[in-house]
C-alpha cells in the first residue's frame, strides 16, 4: 500500500526548507522529498562558485546568516553547509535520496507521487524544485558538430576538466561572465558570445549595491509589472562575488582578455557565426544600469538620505569578429539560461501556462486545487527565487495550507 501524507514537498533546497519550516512551526504533518542531498543544486555549482549576492541576505525563517563577514560572497560548500545545518536545526522531515519522476491525481481525490522509493499518497504536494529546471540552449546550437565538446553550465566544474584549446562561453548572463572569468586567469583563450543583459557595479558609495538595490522597489516587482510574461526569462544582473566580490561585466571582460562576440547565430561548414550586434547588447546594459541609477536616486530623495556617486560608463569600443574556426576550439559552453521543466513529469497540463511556469497566485495553483509552489521565478515578487526573498512567500504559502486544511 502506498503511504499516506498530509503534505509532500519536492525539493530539499532554500525553498522546500524555508516551506518546511513554516509548515513545523505551524505543526502541519509533512514530507520532503530530495532527489539528492540538501542543497543539491546549490552542490552541482563549478567549484570556484560563490554567492552574488552579500552573506546577509541569506534570511532563510529561523535561519538568518549569524556569521562573520556579513557583506562577503558566500562560497558554494558553505552555502550547502548553510542549509544542511538549518536543516538539521529545526529537524526537517527531509527524505534525501529519493527521486519523484512522476506525480499525478490519485484515485482518493488527492495526489500520487511514484517515487524510487514507492508510491505515496498525498493531500497536499509543494512542488520546490528550483526557479528553473532544463538547460536552455538557442537556435543553432545543433549544428554545432559532434565531435565538438559541448556541455551546459551545470556540467561545468573547473578549467582543467576541459579539453585543451580555446574555449566559446554561449550566453553572457551572471553565469556566462563569471565562467569566462573563471577561465580567462588559466591562459585559455576565451571567446564570450554575448547578448542582453543588465549589469551593474559591486558597489556605490561605502556600501554593496544589493543594499542600495533593497531599497527601492526593484525586488518587489511583481509579474503583473513586468511589459510582458517573457521578460520573466530575462538574464541575471552581470555581477561578481569572487575574491571578495568586484565588477564584473563586458567592459571589465574585455580588459582583462576575454574576446567578445555578439549573439550566437549558429554554425555551418566547420565555422560558427556571431551577429553584428555586440555595441547594442553593451548599450542595453548600460540603459538598465541608468534605470537602476534612477531608481536610487528617488529612493535617496525620498527618504532624505545622500545620493552615492554612480559613474557613467565610459566609452565602450570593439571590433568583434564575426566567424570562429570550430577547428580551433577545444569546448563549447552554453549558459543560455534554463527553462521550467514541471510538464515532463507532473501530469497536469493545465496547470502550466505556454512557457512552462505554474499557473499560480502566491504559490498556489488556480488551476488544480492542492498544488502548490516555491522558488517560483516571479512566484509573487522578482525577489521570490533568492535566499532574500524566500521567507516572506514561505509564511504566505504555510498559512494558505494551514488556512485550507482547517477549511477541509
Amino acid at each position: 500500500m502506498p503511504e499516506v501524507v498530509e503534505v509532500a514537498v519536492v525539493g530539499a533546497g532554500q525553498a522546500g526548507l524555508s516551506l518546511s519550516h513554516e509548515l513545523s512551526h505551524a505543526g502541519v504533518e509533512h514530507l520532503v522529498l530530495e532527489r539528492g542531498r540538501v542543497g543539491e543544486t546549490w552542490r552541482g555549482r563549478w567549484d570556484s562558485f560563490c554567492l552574488v549576492i552579500p552573506n546577509w541576505t541569506l534570511q532563510l525563517p529561523g535561519g538568518h546568516y549569524a556569521g562573520g563577514d556579513p557583506d562577503g560572497f558566500m562560497p558554494r560548500d558553505d552555502i550547502v553547509r548553510h542549509l544542511a545545518d538549518y536543516a538539521h536545526g529545526f529537524q526537517a522531515p527531509v527524505r534525501e535520496g529519493v527521486e519523484v519522476p512522476a506525480l499525478g491525481p490519485s484515485d482518493d481525490g488527492g495526489f500520487l507521487l511514484s517515487t524510487s522509493s514507492g508510491d505515496i499518497r498525498a493531500r497536499r504536494v509543494v512542488l520546490a524544485s528550483g526557479a528553473y529546471q532544463k538547460p536552455h540552449r538557442p537556435p543553432g546550437a545543433d549544428q554545432l558538430p559532434a565531435s565538438l565538446h559541448v556541455i551546459d553550465a551545470e556540467n561545468y566544474t573547473n578549467e582543467g576538466a576541459l579539453p585543451p584549446g580555446k574555449v566559446l562561453v554561449i550566453g553572457s548572463g551572471q553565469t556566462g561572465c563569471q565562467l569566462a572569468e573563471d577561465l580567462s586567469p588559466a591562459g585559455r583563450d576565451v571567446y564570450l558570445a554575448c547578448g542582453r543583459a543588465p549589469w551593474f557595479p559591486r558597489r556605490l558609495g561605502d556600501r554593496d549595491t544589493v543594499a542600495w538595490i533593497t531599497e527601492t522597489p526593484f525586488l518587489e516587482t511583481t509579474l503583473t509589472n513586468l511589459p510582458s510574461p517573457l521578460a520573466r526569462l530575462g538574464a541575471n544582473p552581470q555581477a561578481s562575488g569572487r575574491n571578495g566580490g568586484h565588477d564584473l561585466h563586458y567592459r571589465t571582460l574585455q580588459a582583462s582578455g576575454v574576446n567578445l562576440l555578439g549573439h550566437f547565430i549558429g554554425a555551418e561548414d566547420g565555422v560558427a557565426h556571431f551577429a553584428p550586434d555586440l555595441t547594442e547588447s553593451v548599450a542595453f546594459g548600460d540603459a538598465r544600469y541608468a534605470d537602476l541609477c534612477g531608481l536610487i536616486r528617488t529612493s535617496c530623495d525620498a527618504r532624505g538620505v545622500p545620493v552615492p556617486e554612480m559613474p557613467t560608463p565610459p566609452p565602450f569600443e570593439a571590433s568583434p569578429a564575426e566567424r570562429l574556426e570550430l577547428d580551433d576550439l577545444g569546448a563549447v559552453i552554453f549558459t543560455s539560461g534554463f527553462r521550467p521543466d514541471y510538464t515532463s513529469w507532473v501530469d497536469f497540463p493545465a496547470a502550466f501556462d505556454d512557457l512552462g511556469f505554474p499557473i499560480q497566485q502566491d504559490g498556489s495553483s488556480t488551476v488544480v486545487p492542492g498544488l502548490h509552489f516555491m522558488g517560483v521565478h516571479f512566484q509573487r515578487k522578482r525577489k521570490s527565487a533568492t535566499f532574500l526573498g524566500v521567507a516572506e512567500d514561505a509564511a504566505v504559502l504555510a498559512e494558505t495550507i494551514v488556512a485550507r486544511n482547517r477549511s477541509a
